[in-house]
């Protein structure tokens, strides 16, 4: 591996190839299994439990995302118990986005350069035009994991290091992505008692499930860094976008996000919605989490008032 300059390495041909070989898989598979699951639904060989593999396992797969890989780890949000730790650790990893330490070092890189260059997926840096536009668009949603770079995880992500019972999740990575499909599998079995039922299980709660969460979350760092409101003045271009947010469990309010990243909560208003800060602050009051990190009312609305008067300036 050869080191570049923003704690970014150029990768050894046989380690791109594994990244690539990984990176593709969780793409296409998905896919492949969405499309199976669109023909099962035309075609009326479903059942009401594979819906609700698709909306459950979609529900834990967003939650172990925004909640534990993001909020908790990455930006150290709050404090959890390690049984608490350890689920969130698994259902992020049945999310297929990655091992924990690629995610933390790639998505705290995204932060220390947002839109500008070293950023790993923006799609602010292809040029001005609309086709430079569209292909800067394209690349941030999925073709940025199939770079020849790769983030160090001792600059971005040496607490995470340091931390042996967050390594092993890094690790037990590949399991927890088979963990996500042998699960729904499993329940449909159970409830059927056919292989048939395992089988459409696997596809609508692991595959399409993978596919729908997926492409919902790598709309934030596409969508949501083009299209939308900047209530707040960041030295970025984070949107809010409500659909991506509802979608996300609150991820889409990147603007929010961006103003204040260690914040617990992405909404900085109650009628936003950010489901994932929703079920934090109910943990905090089950006393499951402590130590919320949230700006105050005062600063948030100081940064907004900056914002308008720097809107009409």
């Amino acid at each position: 591996m050869t080191t570049l300059d923003r704690g970014v390495v150029r990768l050894d041909p046989h380690s791109l190839r594994v990244k690539r070989f990984s990176a593709l898989t969780t793409m296409v598979l998905p896919l492949l299994g969405t499309v199976v699951a669109v023909y099962l639904l035309v075609t009326g060989r479903f059942t009401a439990v594979d819906i609700w593999l698709l909306a459950g396992m979609y529900c834990v797969h967003i939650g172990g995302v925004t909640i534990g890989l993001h909020r908790y780890v990455t930006h150290r949000s709050f404090k959890t118990t390690r049984w608490m730790q350890d689920l969130l650790m698994v259902a992020g990893g049945m999310a297929a986005q990655g091992p924990l330490l690629f995610w933390v070092a790639t998505h705290r890189r995204h932060h220390r350069f947002a839109d500008h260059e070293g950023d790993p997926h923006s799609p602010n840096l292809h040029g001005a035009g609309w086709r430079q536009r569209l292909r800067g668009l394209w690349y941030a949603h999925m073709p940025w994991m199939l770079s020849e770079e790769s983030t160090r995880w001792s600059v971005f992500a040496p607490d995470v290091l340091r931390d042996r019972r967050l390594v092993a999740h890094h690790r037990l990575y590949p399991y927890w992505v088979l963990a996500g499909l042998a699960l729904p599998a499993l329940i449909g079995f159970a409830a059927s008692g056919t292989l048939w039922s395992a089988f459409t299980g696997v596809v609508f709660g692991g595959l399409a499930r993978i596919f729908a969460a997926n492409q919902a979350s790598w709309c934030v760092g596409s969508i949501c860094h083009a299209f939308g409101r900047r209530p707040f003045t960041n030295d970025d271009h984070s949107t809010n976008l409500w659909w991506v947010a509802v979608l996300t469990f609150g991820e889409g309010l990147q603007n929010n996000h961006h103003a204040f990243p260690r914040s617990y909560r992405h909404a900085v208003r109650w009628w936003e919605p950010d489901l994932s800060g929703w079920i934090i602050a109910a943990l905090g009051k089950a006393g499951l989490v402590w130590d919320l990190h949230t700006p105050s009312p005062a600063l948030v609305s100081k940064r907004l008032a900056t914002a308008e008067k720097t809107g009409k300036d």
